[in-house]
């Protein structure tokens, strides 16, 4: 996939599920192959985190011919408890948010140093 970083070593301030979440979110019938290109994780690896989604009630999905079109629960609520409250719908916009911004051109005001 072009335009694609490198893969990462350290720690990050995304959870892979937040990540695979997020390319779901902006395109429904994702496959798993572009899912796993794009958050730089296997295929395996994004199977198990759907799973985990599925499997808690965050995700569901719908077989479509060959293709999983996948469905966000938008109210349900983020497990951490420092997030108590917080919709996925809420983490989604935030993280849409910062993609605007950072695809868009920079129109905020410099003060001089």
């Amino acid at each position: 996939m072009d335009g694609v970083p490198e893969p990462h070593t350290g720690w990050t301030f995304l959870t892979n599920h937040a990540r695979v979440l997020a390319v779901i979110a902006d395109n429904h019938s994702a496959r798993i192959r572009d899912i796993a290109a794009h958050c730089r994780l296997t295929e395996r690896a994004v199977q198990k985190i759907i799973s985990d989604l599925e499997r808690d009630g965050y995700l569901s999905h719908v077989r479509e011919g060959r293709t999983n079109t996948y469905r966000i629960e938008p109210g349900k609520v983020l497990r951490h408890p420092a997030e108590a409250g917080l919709s996925v719908a809420s983490l989604l916009s935030l993280l849409a948010e910062a993609e605007a911004g950072h695809t868009a051109p920079d129109n905020r005001r410099h003060s001089p140093a």
